[in-house]
């Protein structure tokens, strides 16, 4: 795996941001655009940055949401998007508390089975101890083996099963 950072996505990555939109969608997985809040509903990659930078602040967070910061996984050798990964600054939320989580993440198909995920979720954590968060949960689809194995190599440990959107999600928490 290549070193990559974590950062706010600025207009500069706007462009890359679509290539990255049109990628999954030509995909077509199932709970692809996890962690991208919105990204599949802009039509610009400044469209995009304007909702989370909306997201970010408690003023203008839209009702029904819980206000997060979301980061682009950015490859240092050619600055490209490898991964996007969103943390939601608290769960007091009936879908987040139930089965969304504190993080959602979603990596480029081009780019997965290289240890991004696992990268960008350890580099979330730091973060996350950074604004003083102590317990993080993080979950994923039963069906989805690869974030599981990501969860678990950065200290989740398995709480228990519950049903999501149309599907079954594995709970963990990993105490920072």
């Amino acid at each position: 795996m290549e070193e990559i950072r974590l950062i706010k996505p600025t207009v500069e990555y706007g462009n890359d941001a679509m290539l990255f939109k049109a990628e999954i969608i030509e995909e077509n997985g199932h709970d692809a655009f996890a962690g991208c809040f919105s990204l599949k509903l802009c039509e610009t990659g400044e469209r995009w940055i304007e909702c989370l930078e909306m997201m970010e602040n408690p003023e203008t967070c839209p009702e029904n949401f819980v206000t997060s910061t979301t980061y682009i996984a950015v490859r240092v050798s050619d600055n490209r998007i490898v991964g996007i990964i969103e943390l939601r600054h608290h769960i007091n939320h009936p879908i987040l508390g139930t089965w969304g989580g504190h993080i959602g993440y979603s990596i480029r198909p081009s780019e997965r089975r290289k240890g991004y995920a696992k990268e960008m979720l350890r580099l979330c954590l730091e973060e996350c101890k950074e604004r003083g968060m102590d317990k993080i949960m993080v979950t994923c689809s039963t069906e989805n083996t690869a974030s599981e194995k990501t969860i678990l190599a950065n200290g989740g440990e398995y709480e228990k099963t519950v049903p999501g959107d149309g599907e079954n999600m594995k709970r963990y928490w990993i105490i920072l």
